[in-house]
């Protein structure tokens, strides 16, 4: 990309302020009180899964790690199976661990990762979470985080949930996105997959470039963590590629119910089945995208994919 369209692509992105919003606009049949009594407990009893295993002695070879990460991880999304199922039997569900499970004609489609920052969980490090998020026509509908924090000899937990146009709560009590307009006051959070390839090295080089300007750049490691820390405005944004549906379908709904703003990296309009987020505070938003949004559409000249990583097929969207 030559510096003067580099350029003309950052002076339009820095102009715009409103972005498309990504929430659903109904829940459909059923109502927002139902779907996210539902949407909570499924995530807060996959949560128990994971409070019981995390408080068991770890064998550290590395054989006894991965064990308890895959035993963990699978038990967790059994108990969240269960409860969908018993509520709503004909929906769709999308799971990390048992891919897709259902009728495809469904309008919902659930979005389950029953153990969101699994390096962390074997570590006993915070941040992980259960993360649980619910698509009506392919758009977020309703979601739950249940986060553990503390450590060992204190695990707790805290639960984030929205509802499209409901707002954001923490623990029962409306959160919002903080007010900071300044990238100079900002900290801000990025993540890196495992694969070392060139969308990593832009990363490592926007993660350099921000640590030089804000107050800080975090790497927590659980994607649907670092959102719901942007909405309670603890933190200003979090970007990354390469993620998956069931990292952010719930974490987007909850930053954009909070007050924040969602994109792609390159600025576009935001589909749970892309391949990059970007979650602002808003105000930031487009301060953000004038250095990566620049950057993502390099990796495009390159010839990384940004196209939608995966839909099920025949399932109805309004995308």
């Amino acid at each position: 990309m030559t510096r003067l369209r580099t350029k003309a692509l950052a002076s339009q992105v820095s102009h715009q302020t409103h972005y498309p919003r990504i929430g659903a606009k109904t829940t459909g049949t059923i109502s927002p009180s139902q779907l996210l009594q539902v949407v909570e407990t499924t995530a807060k009893t996959g949560a128990e899964v994971v409070m019981e295993a995390v408080n068991k002695p770890r064998n550290i070879t590395y054989k006894g790690l991965t064990d308890l990460v895959t035993e963990t991880d699978k038990a967790s999304e059994a108990a969240i199976l269960e409860v969908v199922k018993k509520n709503f039997s004909d929906h769709l569900i999308l799971g990390e661990e048992g891919g897709i499970i259902g009728d495809t004609s469904s309008d919902y489609l659930w979005c389950i990762d029953p153990l969101d920052g699994t390096t962390n969980f074997a570590h006993g490090y915070p941040s992980f979470a259960v993360s649980v998020g619910v698509l009506y026509r392919g758009n977020p509908a309703a979601a739950s985080v249940v986060e553990f924090v503390g450590g060992p000899m204190c695990w707790n937990t805290r639960t984030f949930s929205a509802t499209a146009g409901g707002g954001a709560l923490c623990n029962g009590q409306k959160i919002h996105v903080s007010s900071t307009d300044a990238v100079e006051r900002a900290l801000l959070i990025t993540g890196f997959g495992y694969e070392h390839d060139d969308a990593w090295s832009t990363n490592m080089e926007l993660f350099k470039e921000f640590t030089d300007v804000s107050r800080g750049v975090r790497r927590l490691g659980a994607a649907a963590v670092d959102m719901c820390h942007v909405a309670l405005g603890i933190a200003e944004s979090y970007w990354e590629y390469r993620l998956k549906p069931w990292d952010m379908a719930a974490g987007v709904l909850i930053v954009e119910e909070a007050g924040g703003a969602v994109t792609r990296m390159d600025g576009g309009k935001f589909s749970v089945f892309d391949r990059s987020v970007l979650v602002s505070n808003g105000v930031l938003h487009s301060k953000l995208l004038e250095r990566i949004a620049p950057a993502t559409e390099n990796l495009k000249t390159k010839g990384i994919d940004f196209s939608l990583w995966f839909k099920p097929e025949d399932y109805h969207t309004e995308l």
